[in-house]
């Protein structure tokens, strides 16, 4: 599943929608409509959403026997 897809989930079970997150962080509604469109987000962009929105955001790699290398 697609980041932009993942995030229209997020906004669905949290009742709100794209552009309250948008002002939330600080940015137009239509600047972050079309980075959603783009579908390109750092860990830094993931992380300030999760900030504003109240969850948490949890990033690992899972190596093949199991092993997490979480990124922080």
């Amino acid at each position: 599943m697609r980041i932009d897809e993942q995030i229209k989930i997020l906004c669905i079970k949290l009742d709100i929608n794209i552009s309250e997150i948008g002002r939330r962080l600080n940015k137009t509604p239509q600047a972050f409509s079309q980075k959603i469109k783009r579908g390109k987000f750092s860990i830094d962009d993931l992380l300030d959403i999760a900030m504003v929105t109240g969850c948490k955001l949890e990033c690992s790699f899972v190596l093949p026997d199991g092993e997490k290398i979480i990124i922080k």
